[in-house]
């Protein structure tokens, strides 16, 4: 169980538990309000969405199964049209990989076995709290938040999903190579929930949002007094990931001195909490994602190559949204279905005229680009069919040309400098058009030595 100072900073967290069955339900409510989270009780989908409309919690953990096979998912779906910020975790006790892709398509934190240990229960609810808060804090509040990347309808797209169950049965280090946008972690996601670690915790780390200063604590916790602020004992994500897996988003921008302290760890396995003189044990499958060509970065002197080596064992190239057209009409669809119930507006599809606009586009932002796109449609649509002259003025029917096998330093400086320029220097507006976080655009401004 997580110490008393651990709890602290969840008792404002709410926690959603629904199942039919009472006895399970009542053992998680008591679990989860024994560790300080004020906890609501479902019994069943209409109820859980009751409730979910008039207190909307934090996170939800909800069993998969209950008076028909797919109540959990069907819960998941509307909980992220209504509530994208609110993280479900779902359960069951007869796991079906299907189930466990699309709860991750549908952008589940977690998908678990039964039976489940009471410290797996809490250490995900808790990463959940984390990724939750985060969520609502962050300045990106793009419709990126529901996760609908993980379709393979395309031959590219299922070639990619056989190579990812591959990767899911071997516990080693895997590095997932992608554009901005191409839904890395959702993969990274759906690997952990079809892997031997898939009933312990999932704990996504933003490499390029951890500032100097907060590194070590965030990562390896710390012991009270040990700096000026650490009133309390803490745990960091490398511990809170202990038996599961974590993912480290951005590895590419990850600075010097986050790349030494990955590399001590990983050469050793154990963390030392700051202020302390003793060594943790921790048994972790470290998941790490980039869009940047590391090989480069490795020889251009800004990246480990001692590092590179033991994050990239196993490596998985995330294809463009360019490259897989058949998925990109199955994407907008489903993303459609998703916002206009959430908008409250009945749009039926896209027209032939706005179909055609969206498959000659080149989509450098890819998935996240594409439901801004759509979302932007959604809201401006008269009708019940969105039109080509509701889609942005981007998408003028002209391909964009984006070589990524030419993926250098200059190419990089002028898809910012384009970004920049066609937003009026409007920087949130230019990140979400490149699929990146602000903190990210910044990085790479200040990298480039752009001021724009």
């Amino acid at each position: 169980m997580m110490s008393p100072s651990d709890n602290a900073e969840h008792m404002a967290a709410s926690v959603l538990v629904v199942d039919d069955d009472i006895g399970t339900r009542r053992s998680f409510s008591r679990l989860l309000t024994l560790e300080r989270f004020r906890v609501y009780e479902a019994a069943d989908l209409e109820n859980a969405l009751s409730i979910a409309t008039s207190a909307v919690p934090h996170v939800v953990l909800s069993d998969v199964r209950m008076r028909t096979e797919r109540d959990g998912l069907e819960l998941l779906r509307r909980l992220k049209a209504l509530h994208p910020s609110v993280e479900v975790i779902l359960y069951t006790g007869g796991s079906q990989v299907a189930d466990a892709v699309e709860a991750m398509r549908f952008g589940a934190h977690d998908y678990m076995d039964m039976p489940i240990d009471p410290d797996t229960i809490v250490a995900t609810v808790k990463a959940a709290a984390n990724k939750h808060r985060a969520s609502v804090t962050r300045d990106d509040h793009s419709p990126a938040t529901v996760n609908t990347d993980a379709v393979a309808v395309d031959p590219v797209t299922r070639a990619l999903f056989e190579r990812m169950a591959q990767f899911a049965k071997f516990d080693r280090p895997l590095l997932i190579l992608g554009e901005s946008g191409t839904g890395k972690e959702v993969i990274a996601r759906a690997i952990h929930a079809r892997s031997g670690r898939r009933k312990a915790a999932f704990v996504p780390v933003n490499c390029g949002a951890i500032s100097d200063t907060l590194l070590e604590s965030e990562l390896f916790g710390h012991r009270r007094g040990s700096f000026t602020g650490a009133h309390e004992n803490r745990r960091g994500l490398i511990e809170e990931a202990d038996g599961g897996v974590l993912f480290l988003d951005e590895i590419g921008d990850a600075p010097p001195h986050l790349q030494v302290a990955l590399l001590r760890f990983l050469d050793r396995g154990e963390v030392r909490r700051v202020g302390a003189s003793t060594d943790r044990r921790v048994d972790v499958r470290v998941i790490s994602a980039t869009n940047q060509p590391l090989e480069e970065n490795v020889a251009n002197g800004r990246f480990r190559l001692d590092l590179y080596y033991r994050l990239a064992v196993t490596v998985l190239h995330v294809p463009p949204l360019r490259d897989r057209p058949l998925d990109m009409h199955e994407l907008a669809s489903r993303h459609l279905a998703l916002v206009s119930t959430r908008l409250n507006k009945p749009i039926k599809g896209f027209s032939d005229e706005a179909m055609t606009r969206m498959s000659e586009y080149g989509w450098p932002g890819n998935v996240r680009e594409l439901q801004n796109v759509v979302e932007h449609a959604a809201i401006v649509a008269s009708g019940d069919i969105i039109a080509g002259d509701d889609l942005p003025p981007s998408l003028g029917g002209t391909r964009v040309s984006v070589d990524r096998a030419i993926w250098d330093e200059a190419s990089e400086r002028e898809q910012l400098i384009s970004a920049l320029r066609s937003t009026a220097g409007n920087h949130a507006a230019a990140a979400a058009a490149l699929g990146i976080s602000r903190t990210t655009l910044w990085r790479r401004l200040r990298r480039y030595g752009l001021d724009l």
